[in-house]
């Protein structure tokens, strides 16, 4: 068994100060395996709510119990040592039957050069034909997009233990708002799941051009409801989107999509709002039209589906798409592959609007 060795890592030590840390790491003990890291995707949406102190654990504690944050003692404080969720690693000791040495494997620990993995973390072990950095989308952002999907199935079809991802978009007319990679993802699970059209609505081209490069369509995101009550007429009074996945953090945007649906629809959230919400006028399109907010949570699948979806079938599913449109993601949705030595200054580039990415991935040298 190998002993201890010096771990990097990409963490925070205080607002707008990323570094790059070390420390020691122990080595795996029975049932543990060890990995040297290969990628690891920036989830630039929550990372930067760190690096710029806005995040709501910097401000007060998770009770998860209760289920909710209350003022006082933060659940997180700086430094940060390790940021991210999308971490593909090589397998290089294996003390335990789930994996063997030598296997590429997606989980999530943060931007480190390597890691001790324990038995209670989710990891999924790659297919051999799959781009390991793709790998970064399959433990926990592509089941985020794929779960949101399912709530939409689960709004439509109810609880049945056999809903299917199809069941909440197939033939239906789908609008995204946010052109990120959340958005950008779900919308293509969208259209691969059979939908009658999936429009993305984003105010940067650069965004709506990929996201007609993954055969959505794109809309300015200044004009998204009026083109949505335009374009999908169902009958008198009944015009707009079936369901929109609303995937970018702003409450103005969260009133474009409700006024983007048609009556009692659902608007299916996977954003993560930092700041208040003046923009959102409950007493307009959702009371008069009868309209839903569903939160589409990662920790969450649809009530009374836990027994036959969780995070390893969604998972499942992530690979799936990677396997059908995988060359169009890495086509069109990583913009950026660096070194993960230079990661501060992409972050704060990032952070300071000098610099723009759609899907930044770190490599780590061997």
């Amino acid at each position: 068994m190998s002993g201890r060795r010096t771990v990097r890592s990409l963490g925070i030590t205080g607002p707008m100060q990323p570094e790059i840390l070390t420390y020691e790491e122990e080595p795996p003990a029975e049932g543990e395996f060890r990995v040297d890291t290969l990628f690891t995707g920036l989830s630039a949406g929550t990372e930067l709510t760190f690096l710029k102190g806005t995040n709501p654990y910097l401000q007060a504690s998770w009770d998860g119990e209760r289920g909710v944050f209350v003022p006082g003692v933060p659940s997180r404080s700086f430094p940060v040592q390790a940021l991210g969720y999308m971490e593909v690693g090589r397998v290089v000791e294996s003390r335990t039957s789930r994996v063997a040495e030598g296997d590429v494997v997606a989980t999530t620990y943060g931007h480190r050069t390597g890691f001790v993995v324990d038995p209670a973390r989710f990891v999924a072990v790659l297919p051999r034909g799959l781009d390991p950095l793709l790998g970064v989308y399959v433990a926990q952002m592509g089941p985020i997009c794929a779960n949101g999907v399912l709530h939409a199935a689960a709004e439509l079809a109810g609880r049945r233990p056999d809903v299917q991802l199809a069941d909440g978009v197939r033939d239906r007319h789908v609008l995204v708002t946010g052109g990120g990679v959340v958005g950008l993802l779900t919308g293509l699970f969208a259209r691969m799941h059979g939908a009658a059209e999936v429009a993305l609505a984003d105010p940067d081209p650069g965004r709506r051009a990929a996201a007609q490069a993954l055969g959505l369509t794109p809309v300015d995101a200044a004009q998204v409801w009026q083109e949505c009550t335009s374009r999908w007429v169902h009958g008198p009074g009944d015009r707009g989107a079936d369901v929109v996945f609303q995937c970018r953090g702003r409450a103005e945007v969260l009133a474009d999509a409700l006024r983007s649906l048609r009556p009692q629809g659902s608007v299916i959230d996977l954003a993560f709002y930092q700041g208040g919400a003046p923009e959102l006028r409950l007493g307009e399109e959702f009371h008069h039209n009868g309209l839903t907010v569903r939160c589409a949570q990662i920790n969450r699948v649809p009530p009374g589906l836990a027994g036959s979806w969780d995070r390893r079938r969604l998972a499942e599913a992530t690979l799936d798409l990677l396997d059908e449109h995988g060359d169009l993601v890495r086509q069109h949705v990583v913009t950026d592959v660096v070194p993960l030595a230079e990661g501060p200054e992409l972050m704060l580039a990032l952070a300071q609007r000098r610099r723009s990415a759609l899907q930044a991935v770190f490599e780590v040298a061997a």
